[in-house]
């Protein structure tokens, strides 16, 4: 993404006198000074970006952390289904998840070697996490020195959790990156309503419709994130008085913002016709939470308590961020910088960076999102990857902060000053290496978590795999897939839920329409071998702790 650069917009006077100096050793040539940043600076960052990537990539695959995650799996497989199942095409993109991670990932998941292996998901994350670097770099440059902005985009860009997520198949890399993105589109677009740049402004307004779509379509955060960003562009807009000048890129602006949210709608509706199953359906988060909470027992800490689920994010955003005890340090200083964007009236703009901390507060306490963290009762691993959202917050402002205390020193502490950008440097690369060391969260989550589920899939696998070739299957997907990506078997072999007309059949005559039957416990095969047992013969019985049991019928009558 090379996009222009323009000129910063004006500051009131007199109010950041340190700022005001930067600002005329830009005018004066100087080159550590605030200032949008050029393509020949951003281009290194993203090298650099790319070879911490590679080498996470590297350590992911050798320790076979790819796949850890239940929900990659799964996204693999809805990526999967899209090629490959009995009824391939978009239908198979589900009604929950949002599509455009999985639609990433399509280019590459045909290929079986790249769906089994997670290298499917890998792609699109790592370059997206590369993408998100270098956003965040220039996003820094708009608002700090060039030293500065190196040591913000090391803090961010050497976080062990987020290089990690970056060879997964999951969605907070395509998510960080677009939020990234947006808000520097955003602080872009409002200097050149100010500075008068039509042709810039009307280039703008259609690259954010755009961004703001992929968001829509990536997670749900990003519609609260689209709609504020529209309300703080129409607002500039109308300030400046110069609607009449764009209200053909404003129109475009919000036709690409709202496309998102109704072509959902009109998706769910038409497929499961109802246009909030996303939201109320059987796989949404009310629904899960249901299943998941024993009966009669209390909700998760948090549940309808906004400041019990305030203290939860926000601790799972430090431990997400900053090794031991540090996050608390991390969280101060991230403050301390947005008092100094409030009160200098610095690129406003980006405080859209901390619009994850009122949606997951609200999504905790209402919206049936359980957060557990081993730091915090239940002290249990459950969603700690949510906190990531927080880090460009963290990373921007908390850095931000400790360059002005170095503009403070610089005045009375001159050695001080000199001192603090090189133990910064210090402080990420012992963060960096503290957190590798502990495991980080989000990784640690993913290894606690699949201990059961990979031993389950792994020895089913190992069963399908001695199946005969070419012959149908029936099984449930959804909870399991993963057996079946190990095994390497064709989705299309399968006869399951994702098409409605062979499932129903198979489900009344399971015998006469699969050779062979993969039951697991109350689900509905299960149900459907009680209700019609004739012709099949139990072959296996596969039971792992923690996990449910899978029964293994041979239809005696299938092809007769």
């Amino acid at each position: 993404m090379a996009l222009e650069t323009q000129p910063m917009p004006a500051r009131r006077p007199g109010r950041v006198s340190t700022r005001g100096r930067l600002m005329a050793g830009l005018i004066a040539g100087t080159t550590d000074a605030v200032r949008p940043a050029s393509r020949e600076e951003t281009m290194p960052v993203g090298l650099a970006a790319l070879a911490l990537g590679f080498i996470a990539l590297w350590i992911s695959s050798i320790h076979g952390y790819m796949l850890m995650y239940g929900d990659a799996v799964a996204h693999l497989g809805t990526a999967r289904r899209i090629v490959d199942s009995r009824n391939p095409g978009l239908q198979q993109l589900g009604g929950v998840w949002l599509p455009l991670p999985h639609l990433l990932m399509t280019p590459f998941i045909g290929r079986m070697e790249w769906w089994q292996t997670g290298m499917a998901g890998a792609w699109p994350s790592l370059l997206c996490y590369i993408l998100g670097v270098m956003g965040f770099y220039r996003l820094c440059r708009r608002m700090m020195t060039g030293r500065w902005s190196l040591i913000a985009t090391g803090f961010y860009a050497t976080n062990p959790n987020l290089l990690y997520l970056a060879t997964t198949a999951m969605t907070e890399p395509l998510f960080l990156a677009l939020l990234i993105w947006i808000v520097l589109l955003t602080l872009e677009c409002i200097a050149a309503l100010k500075a008068g740049a039509e042709k810039l402004v009307a280039r703008r307004f259609v690259f954010l419709g755009i961004l703001n779509l992929f968001a829509v379509m990536t997670r749900y955060d990003g519609w609260i994130l689209a709609a504020a960003v529209w309300l703080v562009l129409a607002i500039q807009l109308a300030r400046s008085g110069q609607f009449s000048r764009y209200t053909r890129s404003f129109a475009t602006f919000t036709l690409l913002t709202v496309a998102g949210p109704l072509a959902w709608f009109w998706y769910n509706q038409h497929y499961f016709h109802d246009w909030l199953d996303f939201m109320r359906g059987p796989y949404s988060a009310v629904a899960i939470d249901r299943k998941t909470s024993p009966p009669g027992s209390q909700h998760y800490w948090g549940w309808h308590h906004p400041f019990k689920a305030l203290v939860f994010y926000t601790r799972t955003a430090q431990v997400d961020a900053v090794w031991w005890e540090l996050g608390f340090a991390a969280m101060v200083a991230a403050v301390a910088g947005l008092y100094r964007t409030l009160r200098d009236k610095v690129e406003m703009g980006s405080l859209l960076l901390w619009l994850p901390l009122p949606f997951y507060v609200y999504s905790v306490s209402y919206g049936s999102v359980p957060i557990f963290i081993p730091q915090l009762y239940p002290h249990a691993y459950y969603n700690s990857r949510y906190g990531m959202e927080m880090l460009p917050a963290l990373a921007l402002f908390g850095v931000f902060a400790v360059e002005w205390l170095q503009e403070r020193f610089n005045l009375a502490q001159p050695l001080v000053a000199r001192l603090m950008p090189p133990l910064a440097m210090g402080f990420i690369a012992l963060n960096a290496i503290g957190m590798i060391h502990a495991t980080p969260l989000v990784l640690k989550e993913a290894m606690v978590n699949s201990i059961t589920r990979m031993a389950f899939e792994r020895s089913l696998a190992d069963q399908l795999v001695a199946l005969p070739p070419a012959v149908p299957i029936l099984m449930q997907e959804s909870d399991h897939i993963g057996a079946l990506q190990q095994a390497g078997i064709p989705l299309r072999r399968t006869i399951n839920e994702t098409d409605w007309d062979s499932w129903s059949a198979a489900l009344a005559d399971p015998a006469g329409k699969a050779a062979f039957v993969i039951a697991f416990t109350d689900g509905p095969v299960a149900k459907a071998v009680k209700d019609h047992p004739g012709g099949l013969t139990e072959t296996m019985v596969l039971c792992t702790q923690g996990q449910t049991c899978a029964r293994i019928y041979k239809s005696d009558k299938y092809g007769k």
